[in-house]
């Protein structure tokens, strides 16, 4: 059964969004949940990656200009098409915080799943994380979408949690056991590894589940402006990189695509304005499928 599970993993993703869709009670109970998942696969996924590699990754140039990429560029863009489309307060305040936002951290196993670099992802992923607090301060300060200040405490726990928490086990890990020994106790973890990813699109589906029942034509909206973002992350980032070759481009597509909505909120709360949650809980249907065109088109590519 975890064979069947993990061989079909990106198509599982997609159907935990459905059924947590189905089941918004489970959906919204599995929620506060999510934080301690993201710490579990945080770690499980750094202590099988070589530090020093990781760390020498993170010192290139190359990975800082995908962040800003990933944040600055896209919610400069976002943010004049909002005023050019004269979209509400709310909304465009709800966007701009889904430009802010980082990687998701679960990218780096999907990656991996679909047969690419996953450090290069892990590197992606910090780096956007990384420059988070900065990107959200812009529309929460500048723009007038917002009361109150960022929580920069909460952030700075959250990172150091979240980021500096698995880093240093994982060092102690790789430290402290028996290189061959930790290699066999990765080798049998790293098999659920994903399937931990499946909480994510199931636990955060539930709060759109609840402006669905509420007004299914706003939550339509809501639905076409989340597939629009995740396919415009995809689209731009994957032409962007398009030069570098097949795998790297779609690397660097998917990683821009998935974005850890539930860090954001967790950092900044109610400071996005309502539609965030429901926009991000819409986020999760075109997210979780997109590994699955990408595993196709990545097929279509390489036999040209």
């Amino acid at each position: 059964m975890l064979a069947f599970l993990v061989r079909h993993s990106l198509v599982g993703m997609f159907a935990c969004a459905l059924l947590g869709f189905l089941l918004p009670d489970l959906s919204n109970g599995l929620f506060p949940f999510l934080p301690y998942v993201l710490f579990t696969l945080m770690l499980l996924t750094l202590a099988g990656m070589p530090m020093s590699r990781l760390i020498q990754r993170l010192c290139q140039t190359g990975i800082w200009l995908y962040a800003l990429l990933h944040s600055a560029f896209y919610m400069a863009v976002f943010f004049a098409l909002c005023w050019l489309l004269g979209a509400s307060k709310e909304l465009t305040l709800a966007v701009l915080g889904v430009g802010a936002t980082g990687s998701l951290f679960a990218t780096p196993a999907i990656v991996r799943a679909l047969g690419f670099d996953a450090l290069e992802a892990m590197a992606m992923t910090i780096a956007t994380t990384l420059l988070l607090p900065l990107a959200l301060f812009i529309p929460i300060h500048f723009f007038p979408y917002a009361s109150g200040s960022l929580d920069f405490v909460t952030y700075g726990i959250r990172l150091l949690v979240f980021i500096a928490g698995p880093i240093l086990i994982s060092y102690l890990l790789h430290r402290c056991l028996p290189q061959e020994k930790l290699q066999r106790l990765l080798l049998k973890i790293s098999p659920y590894t994903i399937l931990l990813v499946f909480a994510f699109p199931f636990g955060l589906v539930g709060s759109y589940r609840l402006l669905w029942d509420q007004n299914i034509s706003e939550a339509l909206m809501f639905l076409g402006i989340a597939v629009g973002l995740v396919s415009f992350f995809f689209v731009v980032t994957f032409f962007c990189y398009r030069h570098l070759g097949v795998d790297i481009s779609l690397t660097a597509a998917i990683t821009s695509g998935n974005r850890n909505v539930l860090l954001t909120y967790s950092i900044a709360g109610m400071l996005l304005g309502p539609a965030f949650l429901p926009l991000a809980g819409a986020m999760q249907v075109p997210t979780y499928l997109l590994p699955v065109i990408t595993r196709r088109l990545a097929k279509y590519l390489n036999s040209r």
